[in-house]
């Protein structure tokens, strides 16, 4: 039923046409003169193969920060959402009742060493009266055991004091990577767990790494160039950017193929120290190939949508526009890449393709390279030259 619609809405504009067309010329004794449009030879052009996907950018590095000692929090010493530097202090937390562990454990450990003296001190004496006989065997080895029982003494409290410095130290939470710290999510005067209370985040900024759903292609192609010693090119474009300006290298494919989706997950590192890129931001990435084909490239502004089609307008015989359906690729620097539907020497129609109403209107075309701007109106009563004819040539006015 759509090709019957079509046509009979094609038959249906070509006879209101022709009827304003017939009324105008009786009114003024001549048809009116078609349309002026810019038509451009299709481009032919070899271009490296490339995929495209769409992906998320994600932190080298992220943090989540706890703390390694419960307390009170005393003071939040970073401003959220600023950068910060490897070992700033980003929380404190209440250092009383550390400091006085240190002390207590110092104490012990002075306590530990001073028995631990006279502990060899005893020994020396016992060894002095061994040889004599003044003392038994049995006495000295009571001695000796002391001894050994209050160096182990010394080392337990030595111990003690140096766990209590670390969680005296702890009690200074500082960043373990350089990047931009998130919103703190306990403030002061809140009471927090060692180990179990989240504080804040803290993500790397340079480099990035953008994640994409590839299929087996992209494994293919990788391990390929793998073995070439070479590296796929990734080249990505924010959302609002146009096209794929920052250039990145593919340095991760996973170990297998998900079976359900046939997809294989992907990594690009990417460059970010202008600071472009933040985690979570949607990506468009397109895969570089290494080997180039040959490929037909149209402006972007002649192709028209008729529902689920694209089409184009090309130059017939006698300047007729014809409609060719195409199956369009990729972008390549501004252009389209088209699949099928054209052949190299085929002009379309790329500006004032909005004036072609049907299927084999007449239209008066000047030719242009593709991709340039529309030209400039001719001067009253200068004529547009033909389609194949120079610039310095016009036809007859149309005015």
């Amino acid at each position: 039923m759509k090709p019957i619609l079509f046509a009979l809405l094609g038959v249906t504009l070509a006879a209101i046409i022709l009827t304003g067309c017939g009324s105008q010329a009786n009114e003024h004794g001549a048809m009116p003169p078609p349309p002026a449009v810019s038509v451009a030879q299709v481009l032919a052009r070899d271009v490296n193969s490339s995929e495209e996907f769409t992906g998320r950018i994600e932190a080298a590095e992220t943090v989540v920060i706890r703390p390694r000692v419960a307390g009170y929090i005393q003071r939040v010493r970073y401003d959220e959402g600023r950068e910060v530097k490897k070992g700033d202090v980003l929380f404190v937390i209440d250092q009383r009742p550390y400091r006085a562990e240190l002390a207590r454990a110092e104490a012990e450990a002075a306590r530990a060493r001073a028995q631990a003296t006279q502990a060899q001190s005893e020994k020396a004496r016992a060894k002095t009266l061994l040889e004599v006989q003044a003392i038994s065997q049995e006495e000295y080895d009571r001695m000796i055991s002391n001894d050994a029982q209050f160096e182990a003494g010394v080392n337990a409290a030595e111990a003690a004091v140096e766990m209590a410095r670390l969680n005296l130290e702890y009690t200074e939470v500082r960043s373990p990577i350089a990047g931009r710290a998130g919103r703190a999510l306990v403030t002061q005067g809140n009471l927090i767990e060692a180990g179990a209370t989240v504080l804040t985040t803290v993500v790397s900024l340079t480099p990035v790494y953008v994640y994409f759903e590839g299929d087996e292609q992209v494994y293919l192609r990788s391990a390929d160039l793998a073995r070439q010693g070479a590296r796929n090119k990734v080249f990505v474009g924010l959302a609002n950017e146009e096209g794929f300006p920052h250039e990145g290298v593919l340095d991760f494919v996973d170990n297998q193929i998900d079976p359900q989706t046939g997809t294989i997950r992907s990594r690009a590192v990417l460059d970010n120290r202008d600071g472009a890129f933040t985690p979570g931001l949607f990506a468009r990435v397109r895969l570089q190939g290494s080997d180039s084909q040959s490929a037909l490239l149209v402006d972007e502004k002649a192709v028209l949508t008729d529902q689920d089609r694209k089409f184009v307008y090309v130059l017939g015989p006698e300047n007729r526009a014809l409609r060719r359906d195409i199956t369009l690729g990729r972008t390549v620097e501004g252009l389209r890449v088209v699949s099928s539907g054209l052949q190299a020497g085929d002009q379309v129609i790329v500006h004032g393709v909005q004036k072609v109403f049907f299927p084999g209107m007449p239209v008066a075309p000047q030719t242009i390279a593709m991709g340039d701007a529309p030209p400039s109106p001719a001067p009253s009563g200068y004529p547009l030259p033909q389609a194949g004819e120079g610039t310095d040539k016009a036809e007859a006015p149309q005015s």
